[in-house]
């Protein structure tokens, strides 16, 4: 399946209200059938489908011209982690980050409070469903002040989650932050 790259573009609430991230980059948009390849590697544990996130992927960070310092992958709430087994943006993020020469910081954000799914939420609910549910690791202001950090996650719906996790960067001194997902729900 030829997988489509993305350009970036602003939806209407982006336009009225900026983002704490200051980029996303997607390879493609999450409906069908690419919704059940992110389901399967979601859910289903196929890790191998993190391969094809990566290289749909890393072409699309090759030619940004403002390429992350490093990399971190959107965290898994402890109870959530052991039921999957796996955290899928964590399995995405790795091979990228190997393949791009750019450092991943493994536990540079903590979810520290496990949240509702946010795939059982309306859209209005997420963003408070996760207000203050990431915090930035101990010591970790000094990797993050001044640097260009690269968020990476399997799927953006409504941007709620990597919202607030650019949030929590930016107030430890982030210069700039770019989400990296492999699918996102088309902006309206």
């Amino acid at each position: 399946m030829p997988l489509a790259v993305r350009e970036d573009t602003h939806c209407g609430a982006c336009i009225q209200q900026a983002p704490a991230f200051d980029r996303t980059l997607a390879a493609v948009d999450y409906s069908p059938p690419v919704d059940r390849l992110v389901l399967a590697l979601k859910y289903a544990g196929k890790l191998e489908l993190a391969q094809l996130c990566r290289q749909a992927l890393a072409p699309l960070l090759e030619s940004e011209p403002m390429r992350p310092d490093l990399l971190c992958a959107v965290p898994l709430g402890p109870q959530r982690l052991v039921e999957r087994g796996y955290n899928q943006a964590l399995e995405i993020a790795r091979p990228l980050a190997r393949a791009l020469d750019i450092p991943l910081a493994v536990r540079l954000i903590e979810r520290v409070r496990e949240t509702q799914a946010q795939a059982q939420l309306p859209a209005v609910l997420r963003q408070q469903n996760l207000r203050n549910a990431f915090v930035l690791m101990p010591r970790a202001a000094a990797t993050v002040a001044g640097r260009h950090v690269g968020v990476v996650d399997d799927v953006m719906t409504t941007g709620a989650t990597l919202e607030e996790i650019a949030a929590t960067l930016k107030r430890f001194g982030a210069a700039r932050v770019t989400n990296i997902v492999f699918a996102r729900t088309p902006p309206h």
